[in-house]
């Protein structure tokens, strides 16, 4: 397997943690009584703080996933993935340090490291499309 496989695959994991989290977190709620199975906002706004940054960690790994996991699965099906190799890993964990982030706090020091985990993933992504736009465009 390379770097771009591994890196995508554990991308998806990380969502699917999240996901599960997410579902133990709301699971013990609802046992516990506190909220209701159906009264559950999409965006987790009605949640205490630890359940809402988990709802927005999980939600903003699957955001992200159209333009990252869309540029590894371009590389891969074009036998492109010597572009995406490279830097594939620093971005899984630019990624992993944004969830962690978010899930940690909301303070202006850690929003601050959030968004940096984030511009990381966009540089390396737009440095991708600049390498594949080079390769089948010209």
């Amino acid at each position: 397997m390379n770097a771009t496989i591994i890196a995508l695959l554990g991308y998806i994991t990380w969502i699917v943690i999240l996901l599960v989290a997410l579902a133990i977190y709301r699971t013990s709620l609802v046992m516990n009584r506190k909220k209701a199975a159906n009264s559950f906002k999409a965006d987790g706004s009605d949640s205490p703080p630890l359940g809402h940054r988990l709802t927005r960690a999980q939600a903003n790994c699957v955001e992200s996933f159209a333009f990252i996991g869309g540029l590894m699965l371009l590389a891969l099906a074009t036998d492109s993935a010597v572009i995406t190799n490279d830097l594939a890993y620093v971005l899984l964990i630019a990624r992993l340090g944004q969830s962690v982030a978010h899930l940690i706090s909301t303070s202006i020091l850690a929003v601050q490291i959030r968004f940096a985990f984030f511009l990381v993933q966009v540089g390396i992504c737009l440095y991708w499309i600049v390498q594949l736009a080079t390769k089948f465009i010209g």
